[in-house]
Order: structure tokens, then C-alpha cells, then sequence
């Protein structure tokens, strides 16, 4: 810590500079005592035995193991400067100097990254991005096209979650007339689902001549994805008294028992009038676990809603506050190109998005909203 604090003072004349990377320095320390105090919490049997409390601290934890671990690397870079400044001082030998040289170029080089990636990790981030998602499609205007574009989103963020290495577990199927589906549910289970999903949800609407068009005219049709965190058990009580549980036969896929056995499970929950339903399992007990997770997940949304209603009235944020209206990008057939109008980027390969290559314009979407919330938090 002497050494940085040293070489900051040399190289940087602006006061306001100073103060700023001072702030940086003050708050590593206090980081660092509080992940050691973490390290040790999370290892007593008493709060082991709290489980809402344990996966919050070892949430906590993961987060400040990262940000200890980036100040570490800074702090060996500026010790990097510091010791190959003292070898140019003393050292004759020639070879010797230039390594010395080329180290501090190099460290003078990473500083300036290692110092925004701190800033980022010192940002709060959404306490949501950790958790599993719901996925929702369900077709907008446009019919029978309507619900084939559907399934094309479906299709295309099917294979972005297999290169992710995420698990895709549908839950209810209402399938178009023509083909795709006029709605989709399905679970995803992953590293950081909805940190990286929760881009997606808003209107979808797509340009080009539908199969069903003899003309050759190009129509306009639309899709609505919705990305919800996923509620453990512990994040949310929700009463068996206030659930009224309905079954049915299932009416989609499931081989011998569809219309033959009641698998198919309904919930309505009174208190808020959310109805969830699943008959994608040849067992009820099954069904029922899956909507119990969905129900929870729709109603601990409804809390997750004023929180991105909060952030939304400080911030031009990227993540749908629920406005189903909210169009967030195109797909033209005709031009072979896709527009984000969130951030006006459009790309000219549509054929690769379609297949599930969403992974640059996600990319793109966190960059801009992590420079908003830097804005925001003005570190």
C-alpha cells in the first residue's frame, strides 16, 4: 500500500485524480476486512444453519472474492512499476535495464483496465443476476406468423443457451396452429441466467414474406419475451391457504397419458390473481413442483418490479420495466439484419442470430448499461 499510494501522488498532478484514486485505496481496505469477516461467518455452524441468511453471505462473499482478487492484480502491477524503477536506478547492466523497461510499460499499459474493472466491481449490481430465469414467449400481432416467429425465438435462444451450458426445462406448451407456438414457458437453470437474460424481455418483431403469403409481400409480426428471476423457497413465503390448486388432463405432448390421467396442474393464487400452469410431466407431483417454482418466481417478480421501477426513474436502464408494449428489436428477412433499438445497433447477420449467436449484441447491451450505472454511482 506505501508503494501505491507513493506512485500515485508522482505520477498524477490533478488533485481531483488523487482524491478519487485515494477513494479506491480507502475502499479496498474496508473490502478487504469486510471479506475477511465474511470468510469467517460463513464458516459458523449458527449461520450455516440460517439458510436465507448463509446463501446471501456466501453470495456476498463470491462478490468480494472477485473484487479482492482484481485489487490484488493492481497492486502487483504498481509494485511491478515501483521495483523496475528501482532497477533502472541501480542496475548497469544493459539487458537488465530493458526488462526493466518493457515491465513498466507493459504495467503502465494495465493499470488503466485493472482500475475500470475495479470501479465496475465496486458498482452494486442487480441482486437478481445470480439467479435462474423464467422464459415466456408468447405471440403478439400477426397470427399464424406471429406464432411461427415464437418458435423461431425459442429455437434461437435454445442454442445460445446450449453454448452457454445452461439447462432449458419447458414447463407449458401452447402450440400455433401453422407451427411455433402461440406461448412457451420453460425454466433455465445456469451460471448468472438472468443477469445475461434479463436483456431480453420486451417486444421482438420481425419483417419478411410469411409461408403463408402468396404475394410475395413482406408483413410485420411480433413476438413478447418476458425474463424473470427465479424465487428459491426462501425468497418469498407463499401460503398454501392462498393457493387453489386445479387439475386437468394434459393436452400436449406426453405419450400414453395425455387426455387419460389428471397430470396436468393449475395454481391460482388469490391474493394476486396469478395463474400459473404445467403439464409438460407424466406425473402430477412433478407438475406441481414446476409451477410451484413459476408461481413463486411471478409473484417475487412483482417486488423485483419496483426495483427496476426504481432504477428506471434515476437511469435510462436497458431491462424491461414491464411495459409489454416496449419494442425492443427487429429482425428484416429482406435486408438480413437485425436492429437493437435500445443502444441503435444493427448487425447484418441475421441468419447467425437467429441460430443463437446473441452473444455480441448482449455483450454490447451490458457494456452500455454499466456505463450508465458508473454514471450513476460516480466512482
Amino acid at each position: 500500500m506505501r508503494y501505491l499510494s507513493r506512485l500515485l501522488l508522482r505520477n498524477d498532478n490533478s488533485r481531483e485524480t488523487k482524491m478519487a484514486q485515494y477513494e479506491l485505496l480507502e475502499k479496498y481496505e474496508s473490502i478487504r476486512h469486510r471479506f475477511e469477516e465474511v470468510e469467517q461467518q460463513i464458516t459458523d455452524p449458527e449461520i450455516m444453519s440460517d439458510m436465507k441468511r448463509y446463501v446471501k453471505l456466501n453470495q456476498e462473499y463470491k462478490n468480494l472474492e472477485k473484487l479482492v482478487a482484481v485489487f490484488k492484480e493492481f497492486k502487483n502491477l504498481v509494485d511491478n512499476i515501483e521495483s523496475g524503477k528501482e532497477m533502472l536506478a541501480e542496475e548497469t547492466d544493459e539487458e537488465m535495464r530493458e526488462m526493466a523497461r518493457d515491465e513498466i510499460e507493459l504495467s503502465e499499459k494495465l493499470i488503466p483496465e485493472k482500475e475500470q474493472e475495479i470501479k465496475m466491481l465496486l458498482v452494486p449490481a442487480d441482486p437478481e443476476d445470480g439467479k435462474n430465469a423464467i422464459l415466456e414467449i408468447r405471440a403478439g400481432t400477426g397470427g399464424d406468423e406471429a406464432s411461427i416467429f415464437a418458435g423461431d425465438l425459442f429455437r434461437m435462444y435454445s442454442k445460445f443457451f446450449e453454448t452457454k451450458g445452461w439447462r432449458l426445462d419447458i414447463t407449458n406448451v401452447n402450440e400455433g396452429t401453422s407451427g411455433g407456438y402461440k406461448e412457451i414457458v420453460a425454466n433455465i437453470k445456469g451460471e448468472n441466467v438472468y443477469g445475461v437474460m434479463k436483456y431480453e424481455s420486451g417486444v421482438h418483431r420481425v419483417q419478411r414474406v410469411p409461408q403463408t403469403e402468396t404475394q410475395g409481400r413482406v408483413h410485420t409480426s411480433a413476438a413478447t419475451v418476458a425474463v424473470l428471476p427465479e424465487a428459491e423457497e426462501f425468497d418469498i413465503d407463499v401460503k398454501d391457504s392462498d393457493i387453489r390448486k386445479d387439475t386437468y388432463c394434459s393436452s400436449g405432448p406426453g405419450g400414453q397419458s395425455v387426455n387419460t390421467t389428471y397430470s396436468a396442474i393449475r395454481l391460482t393464487h388469490n391474493p394476486t390473481g396469478i395463474v400459473v400452469t404445467c403439464q409438460d410431466q407424466k406425473s402430477q407431483l412433478k407438475n406441481l413442483a414446476k409451477a410451484m417454482i413459476e408461481l413463486r418466481s411471478r409473484i417475487y417478480a412483482l417486488e423485483h418490479q419496483k426495483y427496476l421501477d426504481e432504477i428506471s426513474s434515476r437511469r435510462k436502464t436497458l431491462v424491461s420495466t414491464g411495459d409489454r408494449s416496449a419494442k425492443i428489436r427487429t429482425y428484416n428477412w429482406p435486408q438480413g439484419r437485425v436492429t437493437d433499438h435500445r443502444i441503435n445497433l444493427t448487425m447484418y447477420n441475421l441468419q447467425a442470430i437467429i441460430n443463437g449467436d446473441i452473444e455480441e449484441i448482449i455483450e454490447k447491451l451490458m457494456i452500455e448499461e454499466n456505463a450508465e450505472r458508473l454514471k450513476e454511482a460516480e466512482i
